[in-house]
């Protein structure tokens, strides 16, 4: 049986050599931790040492490493937050991660690392948790930024998303494992499929790998996973209510976001702006990470 050692800033070189990035091989960035009032810790990670400026939130059975390259890209201090029950964030008791519950979460973590980020950036359960905090916190959200997701999103959709996440939780090994990302993600280079591994599963005592994120709350009708379905959403509403910027990134080639979404989401938001990123799917900022950086760039303070 061979352990293998982990150390989740030792690999930035890599994401720097793939993308070509014209950035210092060892870039500052820290892992810090807020403790909740019930005794939960959310995680993050805070690139830079100014206070950061754009605020990233993951997808479900993601974690923070999911903007690594992103990050790098923008070379401007931001914050990568695990959601409860990814990463290296508390799992909760009850294995519920609804987006209100977690943007109650959330705000705590910005308001204590960065409470006057430019913008709020959350892909696919991320992005529906960032709508709840735009929603329930005006205040801490300037500029919402959305990455292919709206409330539209049904299991349908978001078939092949959720057939991933909620597949084995554990793996005899490290190839098992790589074999079946592999399968999820077709188009993406071996280093990358091999980082995203390491960042999101552990290895066992035995050998053994299992997931990192709570699967207990991942299921298609838990809410909680992004193909969650309700009819006419009551985050629709949200939407309408929202005042301030908001802007929506589409993967090109993904379907969980369709016309008939973006359609609906500017008729209730007109000031609204959507960008589509050629080549993408639902994973804008893995499939096409440098691509996103440049939309984001805008933000920096």
């Amino acid at each position: 049986m061979n352990l293998i050692p982990y150390d989740e800033f030792s690999l930035f070189h890599e994401n720097i050599s793939e993308y070509e990035l014209n950035v210092a091989t060892q870039p500052v960035v820290a892992r810090v931790k807020t403790q909740l009032p019930d005794g939960r810790v959310v995680s993050a990670m805070k690139w830079g040492s100014a206070e950061p400026s754009l605020v990233f939130v993951h997808g479900s059975g993601q974690n923070a490493h999911t903007w690594d390259t992103v990050a790098l890209a923008l070379g401007f201090p931001v914050l990568a937050i695990d959601l409860p029950g990814h990463g290296h964030s508390s799992w909760r008791d009850d294995a519920t991660y609804s987006p209100q519950g977690m943007a109650d979460d959330i705000a705590v973590v910005i308001r204590e690392h960065a409470p006057h980020a430019t913008a709020i950036v959350g892909m696919s359960l991320g992005g529906l948790t960032c709508l709840a905090l735009a929603n329930a916190y005006p205040d801490i959200v300037a500029h919402l930024v959305l990455i292919d997701i709206t409330p539209g999103v049904t299991s349908k959709k978001a078939k092949a998303v959720l057939d991933f996440i909620n597949g084995p939780q554990s793996f005899t090994s490290f190839d098992e494992l790589f074999a079946r990302t592999k399968e999820h993600n077709p188009t993406r280079s071996e280093a990358s499929l091999r980082r995203g591994i390491m960042h999101n599963a552990k290895q066992r005592d035995d050998g053994t790998w299992q997931w990192r994120y709570d699967r207990r709350g991942q299921t298609e009708t838990s809410g909680s996973a992004p193909g969650h379905e309700a009819p006419r959403s009551p985050m629709w509403e949200m939407i309408s209510r929202w005042q301030k910027p908001l802007l929506m990134v589409r993967g090109g080639i993904s379907p969980v976001v369709d016309d008939d979404d973006v359609a609906e989401l500017v008729s209730r938001c007109p000031h609204a702006e959507v960008i589509v990123v050629d080549g993408a799917g639902h994973s804008v900022q893995g499939d096409r990470p440098v691509e996103l950086a440049d939309v984001l760039r805008r933000f920096a303070s």
